[in-house]
């Protein structure tokens, strides 16, 4: 398990990670049943070989026997050696195997089939599926060796889900069978290899709730890991005031074996500065990100080192950016984040040294060279661009039009898509600027669409042929989509009037400013697809609950979410940042999307989608066969506008991102 990839814990994109889990199936079978069960030298070799964790040679043993074998007989080898190819991490060889096991009618082979198949499904992170499966099949009376197999996938099912508690329970069940040492010891840590893959708040929450004193200690220590495994501080003192508290516990066996590598844990800095503005005319965005940064930390803050803290600036009363950076620094910060506007970003980056590192708010111009030791992050709206480009081509989709306002705001969208879109082999066959000041786009969608001219040889037939004809408009015909940018008033007038004029059977794809969580019904954006936060739109199970948490301590702050969303990532970002020493990161999957860090030391974001249906943004899946050449981000630009940029407000010029 990669810990740096906290707080989202990856069960169903990480099949290295489901066979940590899964090897320990086969071994504890074969520790409790014995060589005299499986009968024959080769067999016996095989089963050595699990134990000593070579499993690429006991599925070619299996699998060498099987061909020897016929009948009922052949297909229990094979499923053995489907077993041991899954534990090696070679899902092709045991999917190719196991296709070659017809479905048993019945009886104890049908009973192998099943936990042979339920393995596979959460080895693709189809933990449902197999959960169903696992628990019909543990109604059934099965022979103790496979009992203990069912129950250890039953465990691992549950962990998938997200639901430990029940997974601790049937490993202790699970351990009151086993009459060995080192079969106990085995699933005990199979219940911490699952405790690493599940997620710190789920588990934090239900070590609260947990009654057996057993189950709750399994759980904390849990919790403990998860984010010292993240933060890289407070693991050592950590385990030593959960030895206090809960002597005697069965983890306490093989805690010294349990303890994370140090390679795979994070140096992180105990002091860390929040650079914000929290007074002025922007203060309500500050105070939104500082609120997201802070329900992170609060929220890791049991398992980190007591010594750990936060100072926050406000820039607007520092004396401005720099000001603020160098009492940071002088306060002993280890750790910089902000600030958030763009100005304030361009003006530290150009009066700094960087003698502490810093994550800004904001991205810096193209044109700029950040200083080294300075990482930018930003809810870019070009990202959003560049993921509407990208999701139209992988939906088929190579031809587009687009309508975007006539601002700055707009032609940065515009010229993000544009380059994304043609980068990738797309065509833009034309597009138009519209203005808000009229609620009426007839004019133009008409000249988008081709309209004018179908009128225009209509007038023209009709005066060449002296009488009426029946006619219908008819719009281009090399259009596969449209790529909208537009707030969700603007959004609302433009999709009926395309329905209007002819175009409402093509494809809408937009940005988040279309979702304006104003209280509004969004029944006439039916349709359109758009990119957003997950925080927004596909809460994962690990962030699910938060939206509604910050929205019940902070309800002014709901329609500022997606600022919520960032502050949280920032301060996740820390620790994978400040151990960046050769300018690499792992990906993260955050509440703002998934975030990577490119060669110039920006986080990019790849963002969840959505489509309203009825009303209600529904969340799409991610498409299937994902191209890798469309990780790569080109176009970027800053999420924020200068304070001083124009007439309007900071969240209007935004549409909240």
């Amino acid at each position: 398990m990669n810990f740096q990839e906290h707080p989202a814990r990856q069960w169903n994109r990480k099949a290295s990670t489901v066979a940590v889990l899964l090897l320990s199936v086969v071994i504890a079978a074969c520790e409790t049943t014995g060589s005299g069960a499986l009968g024959g030298s080769a067999e016996s070799r095989a089963e050595r070989a699990v134990l000593n964790g070579e499993y690429q040679e006991a599925a070619g043993l299996y699998i060498g026997l099987a061909a020897e074998a016929s009948g009922g007989e052949r297909d229990r080898l094979t499923l053995l050696a489907v077993d041991n190819w899954l534990d090696a991490g070679d899902v092709v060889r045991a999917e190719n195997a196991f296709s070659g096991v017809a479905q048993p009618q019945g009886g104890e082979l049908l009973w192998r089939w099943n936990s042979t198949r339920s393995a596979m499904l959460l080895y693709k992170g189809e933990a449902e599926l197999a959960r169903d499966m696992l628990e019909s099949l543990s109604r059934q009376s099965l022979p103790p060796e496979l009992r203990l197999r069912v129950e250890a996938l039953r465990a691992d099912a549950w962990f998938q889900l997200q639901e430990p508690t029940r997974a601790v329970e049937l490993l202790m069940q699970r351990e009151s069978w086993l009459d060995d040492r080192r079969s106990i010891d085995r699933n005990r840590e199979r219940v911490w290899n699952g405790l690493l893959v599940s997620d710190p708040h789920v588990l934090r929450g239900a070590a609260e709730m947990a009654t057996d004193p057993t189950v709750r200690g399994w759980l904390t220590l849990g919790s403990l890991a998860t984010a010292t495994g993240q933060q890289g501080i407070g693991w050592s003192n950590g385990v030593v005031r959960w030895r206090e508290r809960n002597a005697g516990h069965p983890a306490t066996s093989v805690l010294d074996t349990l303890e994370i590598p140090e390679d795979q844990l994070l140096s992180y800095p105990r002091r860390i500065a929040l650079l914000l503005p929290l007074s002025g005319r922007t203060a309500s965005a500050g105070k939104a990100v500082q609120n997201g940064f802070l329900g992170a930390y609060f929220a890791s803050a049991g398992g980190l080192d007591d010594r750990q803290s936060i100072r926050i600036y406000d820039v607007n009363a520092e004396g401005g950016p720099s000001a603020a950076y160098a009492s940071a620094v002088e306060d002993g910060a280890e750790f910089v984040v902000g600030p958030l506007l763009r100005n304030n970003v361009n003006e530290l980056a150009n009066t700094i040294l960087v003698p502490v590192p810093v994550l800004t708010l904001n991205y810096l111009p193209d044109e700029s060279l950040p200083p080294p030791g300075l990482f930018q992050f930003a809810l870019s709206p070009e990202d959003e661009a560049v993921s509407a480009a990208t999701r139209a081509l992988q939906d088929g989709h190579n031809k587009a039009v687009a309508l975007v306002p006539n601002s700055n705001w707009g032609r940065r969208l515009l010229t993000a898509f544009a380059t994304e879109f043609e980068g990738q082999g797309g065509i833009l066959l034309d597009y138009r600027n519209f203005t808000t000041e009229s609620p009426d786009f007839s004019r133009t969608i008409e000249e988008l669409m081709g309209l004018a001219g179908s009128v225009s040889r209509y007038q023209r037939l009709r005066a060449n042929i002296g009488s009426p004809l029946q006619f219908d408009p008819r719009r281009r015909q090399d259009v596969d989509f449209i790529f909208l940018a537009a707030d969700g008033a603007s959004g609302r007038l433009l999709k009926s009037q395309l329905k209007f004029h002819y175009s409402g059977d093509l494809p809408v794809y937009s940005t988040s400013s279309i979702y304006a969580m104003d209280g509004r019904s969004n029944s006439d954006l039916n349709g359109i697809r758009f990119a957003d936060t997950p925080w927004i739109i596909a809460p994962q199970s690990w962030i699910r609950y938060l939206p509604d948490v910050y929205q019940e301590y902070w309800p002014e702050e709901r329609r500022l979410g997606r600022l919520h969303a960032m502050g949280y990532d920032a301060y996740h970002l820390v620790a994978p940042l400040f151990a960046a020493r050769d300018g690499t990161m792992p990906e993260i999957d955050g509440a703002s999307g998934a975030l990577y860090l490119d060669a110039g030391g920006r986080v990019h974001r790849r963002l969840a989608w959505a489509e309203f249906r009825r009303g209600e943004p529904v969340p799409l899946p991610e498409p299937e066969d994902l191209d890798p050449r469309f990780r790569t981000i080109d176009q970027d630009g800053a999420a924020l506008p200068d304070a001083t940029d124009g007439a309007q407000t900071w969240y209007e010029e935004t549409r909240e991102l």
